[in-house]
């Protein structure tokens, strides 16, 4: 949370990407950036004053609690495919561009997986905090649990409802058992009996596979 994906490649299961772009629509999820460094140490303060590790500007926080800028989903379609064009090293041993099967597969297991540790109800802070568990490893888990344990309270007394879905998910680079994505995120979150609100946030994830499933070790909010 500079290389992007070019159009034709990055797609996840379920739907082709989109002509043009690169990355493809993912309907629900349930669910120029330099390369996250899994070891590298978190970025440090939040803008708004609440201590956090999760980009510049506290804006993984503002991911968290459903309150990020909005970023035009539509808009990325342009920057990836620009970005791209850039890209020329390591491109022999690249599988994004050239193994359809394996894209879509990390692209969807991410995907689905941000979605879920996005996604909570008042009540339910804790089937989101058990997911990622399961989904994060490496320095993404030890920053999510930090984070969480800043806003868990406040998310219960101020009755947050938080829905996230993956709507964009692009594989910039697939090598071995390292990824590197760039995922668009819509969010609609409400308090108590307020109306709803909605906005989009835009992630670079690192991921690893381990035992045969992709595991997200690094997350940076663009």
């Amino acid at each position: 949370m500079s290389e992007e994906p070019r159009p034709g490649h990055g797609a996840p299961s379920g739907g082709p990407a989109e002509a043009g772009c690169s990355g493809a629509e993912r309907p629900g999820g349930e669910g120029s950036a330099d390369q996250p460094d899994a070891d590298a140490d978190a970025d440090a303060g939040d803008g708004d004053g609440v201590p956090g590790r999760w980009g510049r500007g506290g804006r993984l926080r503002g991911v968290l609690l459903g309150g990020v800028a909005a970023l035009l989903v539509a808009g990325g379609c342009g920057f990836l495919y620009g970005a791209h064009q850039q890209e020329s090293d390591g491109a022999a041993r690249n599988r994004a561009l050239t193994d359809t099967g394996a894209t879509d597969r990390v692209a969807g297991e991410v995907g689905n997986a941000l979605a879920r540790v996005f996604s909570y109800t008042p009540d339910g802070t804790a089937a989101a905090e058990r997911s990622a568990r399961t989904v994060l490893g490496g320095r993404a888990a030890r920053q999510y649990q930090d984070l969480f344990g800043q806003v868990r309270d406040d998310l219960t007394e101020q009755r947050v409802t938080l829905s996230t879905r993956a709507v964009r998910t692009g594989v910039i680079e697939l090598d071995g058992d390292r990824a590197r994505l760039l995922v668009f995120l819509d969010q609609t979150s409400r308090r108590g009996d307020d109306a709803a609100t909605t906005a989009a946030a835009q992630l670079t994830v690192t991921a690893r596979l381990e035992n045969d499933r992709w595991l997200i070790v690094d997350l940076k909010a663009r």
